[in-house]
């Protein structure tokens, strides 16, 4: 029996399946602003049957965007956009998550089509945050070394998000620590060169992860899920790996963190990585396993037979899905026809569904 379409409950939420809209950068804001780019890059993913729905690396502060066209969260102005995005997923049936993010070094950078590297700051770029003053590449700005202020002021932009998230209707949250952006630079020794308390043990580079989930889960209500994503290892000896993965879940764990999302990568550059279908899966397998917390896979899973054994293998509870839905908004009602699954489509695409398909309730509009 395939297990992808099975619900799966954490805390009081249940998600109606165990397919996930992976965060996927957009780089299309102004001042941090949703708009109909995401309305409908959002909402057709739910309308395709997505279990949760993960906006893209949200920025906690203006300075943590990666580029300026990314997606903020830092003004209480921008929730009423990402208010009306939440309700459409919810209408769907799928659940709305956000990624809470902050770029650190690898910020005001250009978007992928418009140039690369730095931008400048008297192009509009800015003065970068990191743990120490070292460049992710010589294309990318210079850091400025975070004092105990700068690093307390992340924090509280973390909790102040979450809390604009939860005012905007989402019902999960994803802390991001991976992929080479602020937290994850804490992390991995190759970034973090400090010798005060947030630099050298692994207990000191780990403390500012920890900082932000307690501030997180302290206005993030009980009832609801967080999640966090870990870059697992950083590929390369001398940098983060995956037994720092292991110690680092099952901290979190005590604090109340439901789900490790686990990635890998993205801190340095040059690394080899053995890119392959799933590749990335036996991290969710291992750290499910030896710390029995929740783990989602994620990483070139395309195939409906692919992600339906992760699942019903248990090497994880949940697949995110990134580039495939780029592809199809729809992969769910697809993998759940492979599958041979019941899936309920929405009554305005009726017409074109399986036979004996059920009606998903017509909400929107009424």
């Amino acid at each position: 029996m395939a297990r992808l379409f099975d619900p799966l409950s954490i805390r009081d939420l249940t998600f109606p399946n165990r397919v996930f809209v992976s965060s996927m950068c957009e780089y299309s804001s102004v001042d941090g602003y949703a708009n109909d780019w995401h309305v409908v890059h959002l909402g057709s993913r739910a309308v395709g049957g997505a279990g949760l729905v993960f906006t893209e690396a949200t920025a906690v502060t203006a300075e943590g965007r990666i580029t300026p066209e990314d997606l903020g969260i830092y003004h209480d102005g921008h929730v009423e956009p990402l208010a009306r995005i939440v309700r459409f997923i919810h209408e769907q049936g799928s659940v709305a998550g956000m990624q809470l993010a902050h770029a650190g070094r690898k910020g005001s950078t250009y978007r992928p089509w418009s140039g690369q590297g730095a931008i400048p700051e008297d192009a509009g770029g800015w003065q970068v945050p990191a743990p120490s003053a070292i460049r992710f590449d010589e294309s990318f700005p210079m850091p400025q070394e975070m004092t105990h202020k700068d690093i307390r002021q992340v924090v509280d932009a973390f909790a102040a998000a979450a809390r604009r998230a939860l005012a905007a209707g989402f019902q999960v949250i994803e802390l991001h620590a991976a992929h080479g952006y602020l937290i994850h630079e804490f992390l991995s020794p190759l970034s973090n060169h400090r010798t005060d308390e947030y630099g050298g043990s692994f207990e000191n580079r780990t403390r500012i992860l920890y900082e932000v989930v307690a501030a997180a889960r302290s206005v993030w209500p009980e009832r609801l899920p967080l999640f966090v994503r870990l870059s697992v290892t950083d590929w390369t000896e001398g940098g983060w790996d995956v037994e720092d993965s292991i110690e680092a879940a099952r901290a979190l764990k005590t604090m109340g963190v439901d789900l490790i999302d686990c990635s890998s990568g993205g801190n340095v550059l040059g690394v080899k990585i053995p890119v392959g279908a799933g590749y990335q899966t036996p991290f969710a397998e291992r750290i499910r396993r030896e710390v029995a917390i929740m783990t989602g896979a994620v990483g070139m899973i395309t195939s409906p037979t692919q992600a339906d054994q992760i699942v019903g293998t248990g090497l994880a509870d949940a697949v995110l899905i990134a580039r495939e839905f780029l592809r199809d908004p729809y992969w769910p009602l697809r993998a759940a026809r492979e599958l041979g699954q019941s899936m309920s489509w929405p009554v305005q695409y009726l017409r074109s569904a399986p036979d004996g398909s059920p009606r998903r309730p017509a909400s929107y509009g009424m």
